[in-house]
């Protein structure tokens, strides 16, 4: 199964130094059943898209976290890494597209790295701060957050994450 997982940069580092990344509470998202039957059309690629779109998302709550640790050290950018899994558990109770993994993914099941680029650094940061809010039905956190969203997660292939990482 393809899975989505919501990182970080600091994740991302952590993923080339030891060369396997544990998604947090091993929380995960992917095209299920569930998120399948949720919309009324849509090819197998847009529904893929969706969860990848729940995973950037929840990123911004990863980054929420370690932005209010130390926001000086954190560079605030989306991270998404998609992999290829065996099994992952559905999670329905959490959200359509909410998948549990069995364990850490390892780099080489890794099929890409999806990231920010600098450009989406401030809208980025302002939708960490607002996420939440965003989600109780906030309208100006709505707006935050959607302007974060505009901008498309760039893709790299798992062999240049070692590359990204050192320009960053």
């Amino acid at each position: 199964m393809r899975v989505y997982i919501p990182a970080t940069v600091l994740m991302l580092r952590s993923l080339n130094a030891a060369g396997e990344l544990s998604a947090v509470s091993g929380t995960a998202f992917a095209l299920t059943p569930m998120l399948r039957e949720s919309y009324a059309s849509g090819s197998s690629e847009e529904l893929e898209y969706a969860a990848m779109l729940e995973a950037s998302r929840a990123s911004l709550r990863l980054l929420a976290a370690e932005l209010e640790e130390d926001p000086e050290l954190v560079l605030p950018r989306r991270a998404v890494v998609s992999a290829d899994v065996d099994g992952a558990t559905l999670r329905p109770d959490l959200d359509y597209a909410v998948v549990r993994l069995a364990g850490p993914v390892q780099l080489k099941q890794v099929a890409a790295v999806h990231l920010d680029t600098s450009d989406a650094e401030t809208p980025v940061r302002a939708a960490a701060a607002v996420v939440d809010q965003a989600d109780l039905g906030d309208g100006d956190a709505e707006f935050a957050l959607g302007e974060a969203e505009d901008h498309e997660l760039a893709w790299y292939s798992p062999e240049e994450l070692p590359f990204l990482l050192e320009l960053l």
